[in-house]
């Protein structure tokens, strides 16, 4: 058998085992296994070690516990309850305004976290009650609270970003500078589209009435914009000393998760039982990213062993004839359609090392490249059938929120999505603009 043909054979192997529902670094991992042994005996289990061994190197992986545990402080301490009722005043009288506000809610603590997850928490547990009692229709709930969610891998402190910088060996802040203005440029065209659209169609989120605006007092709407400023010391806490140099990576989210804390005690909210879930929390994620991180360096190893990625590079440059700018859309592409069946660690791991190199050969700046790939990303959580997001809002969405509800809910945000990806393929430098700003300074 060739080696192209064993390529395959892993990939639809691994491909149907998820489908039929193992988890994902099980199928990965099995996949890589025994691939390794068939093809070089006893010694292929050395792959396996290798793979733990180049994990336990990578020291940015040292962040993702901290990023999580400080999403998971600022969730259960009501701190995000906060931020989120200052949305509620101030944008609630306007047609959409509690999506608008949502959507803003979503950005902040995408800034502080760095995980999708942690958004779609807090979103379903704070913002859908509030959005189903002021009677939103629930495509509008489900669509604003999935896309805005999935902003948490791409405004830093991304951790999709920390793990491609590691892959591509490109500085970790350059990359969260480059992922900033792309994230936001994201979240306001979420914001113009649910502006439009309500406007067109009011009943979809209609606007808090004036009984109850009367009831807000502007002394209680200074009172909950105060509030709302304490995520963005918390963020320029975390991230002015990395940027500046003051700080590592690592330390940098230590500084993170002291301050949620930290501001949690001064609130009185910090309890034994907040502690306990954001540590248990921190624990499970935490292990299941290093799962799928472990099981795709073996795919990824194996994979690469075979010469894979010279084939890859050899089959688009030369057999092709293809120019760089088509060979980066098919790339985009095959993400695009990877994304539908494997989680985008896994997805990360096994595939940008080889695409990487290719990239890097075209001319492509890889910092821009990364920024790409985790749009892409951002897409692949809403794209059945194994669209990330999909399942958790149908997991924590009350039962009146199905599937099918569900999928055509972020049909408009996966389309807002595909036109970031072309509007920042067109212009890299609304990737590179503030990167290339500050580190000439």
């Amino acid at each position: 058998m060739s080696y192209e043909m064993i390529a395959i054979l892993m990939f639809s192997t691994m491909l149907l085992m998820m489908i039929t529902g193992q988890r994902v670094f099980g199928a990965i991992g099995f996949v890589a296994v025994v691939a390794a042994l068939a093809l070089w005996g006893t010694g292929g289990s050395d792959m396996g070690f290798s793979a733990v061994m180049k994990l336990m190197k990578w020291n940015s992986l040292l962040t993702l516990p901290m990023f999580v545990f400080m999403g998971y402080v600022m969730s259960e301490s009501r701190l995000a309850e906060d931020l989120y009722k200052m949305f509620h005043v101030w944008f609630g009288p306007m047609p959409g305004g509690l999506a608008i506000g949502t959507i803003m809610l979503m950005v902040m603590i995408s800034a502080m976290n760095g995980l999708s997850v942690a958004g779609m928490a807090i979103g379903a547990t704070i913002a859908l009650p509030e959005l189903v009692k002021r009677n939103y229709d629930k495509l509008m709930i489900s669509g604003v609270i999935q896309g805005g969610s999935s902003l948490g891998i791409l405004i830093p402190p991304s951790v999709v970003l920390v793990l491609f910088a590691q892959i591509a060996k490109q500085p970790v802040s350059q990359l969260w500078l480059a992922g900033l203005m792309p994230g936001l440029l994201m979240a306001v065209m979420f914001i113009i589209y649910i502006t439009l659209r309500c406007a067109i169609t009011p009943s979809l989120a209609p606007a808090l009435s004036a009984e109850e605006r009367a009831e807000i007092s502007w002394a209680e709407r200074f009172r909950l914009l105060r509030a709302g400023l304490l995520p963005v010391f918390i963020f320029a806490a975390m991230m002015v000393p990395f940027v500046k140099g003051w700080t590592s990576l690592t330390e940098s989210s230590v500084v993170g998760a002291l301050t949620a804390v930290v501001a949690a005690v001064i609130k009185g909210r910090f309890t034994r039982e907040v502690f306990e879930v954001a540590t248990r929390s921190t624990l499970a994620i935490t292990t299941m990213f290093m799962l799928i991180i472990m099981a795709a360096l073996s795919f990824g190893a194996v994979f690469d062993g075979l010469g894979a990625g010279r084939a890859i590079e050899n089959f688009f440059i030369t057999d092709l004839g293809l120019t760089p700018m088509q060979v980066l859309i098919m790339m985009q592409a095959s993400f695009l359609i990877m994304g539908m069946f494997l989680d985008d660690t896994a997805m990360l791991v096994i595939v940008a090392p080889i695409y990487v190199g290719l990239a890097k050969a075209l001319g492509f700046d890889l910092i821009w490249y990364g920024v790409l790939y985790t749009i892409t990303c951002q897409v692949a959580y809403l794209t059945p059938p194994f669209g990330y997001n999909l399942f958790l809002m149908r997991a924590m969405a009350p039962d009146d929120f199905t599937l099918p509800v569900i999928y055509r809910s972020v049909v408009p945000f996966v389309a807002v999505m595909m036109v970031t990806l072309i509007v920042v393929i067109m212009f890299p430098q609304i990737a590179l603009w503030l990167p290339q700003t500050i580190y000439a300074r």
